[in-house]
């Protein structure tokens, strides 16, 4: 299904594949025809051919979990109006119970800064961010900014990334984002999947092959090949949004006649522009998917790479789910008790809950799809429940034209409004130890709302849509939808756009300086926060040697998206799943680094600083997190952030599963330090990292320093690294995070 080529190719006039051929252009010549370079360099400010980038982009969005820290800092740093379209779409935290008013109030303040600064707002439910994007901020050629990492709109010829709170503050301030020439990756299409097989199948394939391998890390995927005329848009979309579980850069699609109709559906036909590679083009690497031998899959917990197919689970299914099992107990010891083998009767796999929902799943051709498979049958009414929620109002209200929301309300599924609750453990939270069957962009741990700490779990598997419904068809009983026959008769899409007309607030190039932001109690400024001194004496506050740290073990999603905009409450939560003690240790930390700035150095911090022969006038005392590979997952500022507001000083590690997680912790004056990989790092929390002369060695360009351990056995030595920062970076970390940066800038 899914082959690796570990070789650049040539693609030659669109079609023809080459690894080598005589008088062909250098590799960096020629990647300079891809559809990517094409972008990126129209919208790099310094329009040359160098080694790095700095981009602006055209448009930027963000969601009710992100927009009001992301506004405050831009605020502190002299944000006077958005120099760009900026969406802030409502469909995190609309579930507005929760905490009292403090959702609700995000969303008023987000309405006022709308206002104030010139930006568009989309009302709770009525569009996931995503789609919203989709429907109405998409161009091709151009690229979108998100602050969520599923920004990616390359299959309608948009390039998305996603990214920190901090890199929109740059953008709102009218800087850039500051990247590596990136490496592309060609995803070679062909063929033309079976009935049954939808965009899910592809992309966990996708995932599965190249995540653990890091293939495409930090690289671009340019879609191409024959196979793509055969895809519809919903079908390029689904696989396009799950990109970003291979940890890929962003992503991008030739475009075509299928591309164009959309944009005149959508009422927007100067929009669109013919993409597609020059005559010759080079490519760091090739993937060739044959969708013809696609097979119906299924990721099961805790990532979308830890994926089979569903006959492949159906041959061996207790062999299979006693493996997850089994990593769910190294992942929580004795906190829970999983019995997911009890899910197996009689050889078979009975799920208890299905889902369908998000930017990922709650396409119009998905929900046809499984109407058409679900019509004239039941989910019953034992334990398997199953709901599905429509990515934006036009989608839906196409559902209910079209009978296809009829026909899912008559086999008893539930529908529900716009909402990405269920990707991320706010909504559907299944019973304890209940398997939970989504068509969702995530399956981590905590993503469908556990608590493990409380003795609380269940777990979430991957599946598309169409195998989904399969499933709830045959009384929950795991199924390939390649299995069922069936036949979708409804009508293909009809977009209308009456209702974002009426309700979406547009006030781009229209800001109001005199409207007053509006607060509500649990807003709150972010708190002071040092500029970086001479040394640094770092205390391991926790020490993780999973093989990757999530950004949800770092910062909890779920019922912790109410407090995203307390900076202070909301760190109360950091690392409250995976090492709960850190967060009254950071503190602690924190309590003896101010007594140190105030002349009254606690005994056991100066017994460190005397073991190197430190003074504690010139040298901060903070906290440090080591893990092995941190910041898989979702771009959410706030796995960072946390750290600092808790007074984090660094992160030490072997490398970072993702640019914008390192990007947040640079952005919130968290040092990136790597170590090499053959470093044994065989510390414990309580132990000590001294660097000195840290600030020059930022300031002056270094990129490595020899630091000490301190243990109770005495001090070793370590070498750290702090390689690929930009000028702008190494300042920023220097004043001790980007609000500082800004403030300095303006003294």
């Amino acid at each position: 299904m899914v082959e690796l080529i570990k070789q650049g190719v040539y693609l030659l006039n669109g079609h023809e594949i080459v690894t080598n051929a005589p008088g062909l252009p250098s590799a960096d010549e020629a990647r300079e025809n891809t559809i990517t370079y094409g972008i990126l360099r129209s919208h790099d400010v310094d329009g040359g051919k160098g080694k790095k980038m700095r981009i602006r982009f055209d448009a930027m969005m963000s969601h009710d979990i992100t927009y009001v820290g992301i506004i405050q800092t831009a605020r502190a740093s002299g944000l006077e109006k958005f120099p760009i379209p900026y969406a802030m779409t409502n469909c995190h935290n609309s579930l507005c119970a929760v905490g009292g008013t403090i959702n609700e109030d995000d969303h008023v303040f987000g309405l006022s800064a709308a206002k104030k600064y010139g930006g568009i707002y989309v009302p709770a439910n009525l569009a996931v961010i995503h789609q919203y994007a989709r429907e109405a901020m998409v161009k091709c050629g151009n690229m979108i900014l998100g602050s969520d990492s599923h920004t990616r709109y390359g299959s309608l010829g948009n390039m998305g990334v996603g990214e920190g709170g901090g890199e929109l503050v740059k953008q709102l301030l009218e800087n850039t984002w500051d990247i590596n020439a990136p490496e592309v990756v060609l995803v070679w299409l062909e063929g033309s999947p079976r009935r049954g097989i939808g965009p899910h199948d592809v992309a966990i394939s996708l995932v599965k092959a190249v995540f653990e391998n890091g293939f495409v890390k930090n690289k671009v995927l340019e879609f191409a090949g024959p196979g793509v005329k055969n895809l519809p848009i919903d079908f390029r979309n689904g696989i396009d949004i799950m990109t970003t579980e291979t940890t890929c850069l962003s992503s991008i699609w030739v475009t075509d006649d299928e591309v164009r109709n959309y944009y005149e559906e959508h009422r927007r036909p100067q929009d669109y522009k013919e993409l597609q590679p020059g005559k010759t083009a080079y490519y760091d690497g090739m993937i060739r998917i044959d969708l013809s031998q696609q097979e119906s899959m299924i990721a099961l917990p805790f990532h979308p790479s830890n994926a089979f197919t569903i006959h492949e689970l159906q041959a061996d299914p207790v062999g299979i789910l006693k493996a997850v099992e089994e990593d769910t107990r190294k992942r929580f010891g004795d906190k829970v008790n999983v019995n997911l083998t009890d899910k197996v009767r009689n050889g078979k796999v009975m799920a208890d809950q299905g889902i369908i929902a998000g930017c990922s799943g709650g396409t119009y051709d998905n929900l046809s799809e499984a109407a058409a498979i679900l019509k004239g049958r039941s989910v019953g009414n034992d334990y398997f429940t199953m709901s599905a929620y429509p990515q934006s109002v036009p989608v839906y209200m196409a559902t209910t034209r079209n009978h296809i929301a009829e026909e899912l309300l008559e086999a008893g599924v539930v529908i529900k409004p716009a909402f990405c609750g269920p990707c991320f453990g706010a909504g559907d939270v299944p019973s304890n130890n209940g398997l939970s069957i989504r068509h969702t962009t995530r399956n981590f741990p905590n993503r469908e709302g556990s608590k493990p700490g409380q003795g609380q779990i269940s777990l979430v598997a991957l599946m598309d849509a169409r195998s989904i419904a399969a499933t709830a068809a045959n009384g929950g009983i795991i199924t390939a939808a390649t299995d069922v026959e069936y036949e979708d008769t409804h009508k293909p899409y009809g977009y209308d756009a009456k209702i974002y007309e009426r309700r979406v607030f547009n006030g781009f190039g229209k800001e109001n300086r005199d409207e007053e932001l509006r607060y509500g109690p649990n807003i709150k400024d972010w708190p002071k926060m040092y500029a970086m001194q001479d040394n640094m004496l770092l205390e391991l506050a926790a020490v993780i040697h999973d093989p990757v740290t999530t950004t949800d073990e770092l910062i909890p999603s779920g019922e912790t998206s109410s407090y995203r905009s307390n900076p202070l409450k909301l760190s109360e939560f950091a690392l409250s799943r995976r090492v709960p003690e850190y967060v009254g240790i950071s503190k602690r930390i924190q309590s003896d680094d101010l007594n140190r700035r105030a002349g009254n150095c606690p005994d056991h911090v100066r017994k460190a600083l005397d073991a190197v022969g430190a003074s504690p006038d010139n040298t901060s005392f903070g906290s440090c997190v080591f893990a092995n590979r941190p910041g898989d997952g979702s771009a959410r500022e706030q796995a960072a952030s946390c750290q600092k507001v808790l007074g984090g000083d660094a992160n030490i590690c072997y490398e970072y599963a993702t640019k914008r997680y390192r990007s947040n912790c640079i952005n919130w004056g968290i040092v990136p330090f790597t170590i090499a990989p053959d470093t044994p790092f065989d510390y414990q929390a309580g132990d000590h990292v001294f660097v000195p002369g840290i600030r020059d060695a930022i300031l002056s360009g270094k990129e490595q320093i020899d630091a000490k351990v301190i243990t109770a056995q005495g001090v070793k030595d370590i070498r750290l690294f702090f390689t690929n920062l930009t000028q702008d970076e190494r300042t920023i970390l220097a004043e001790g995070c980007l609000m500082n940066y800004y403030a300095a800038q303006k003294k």
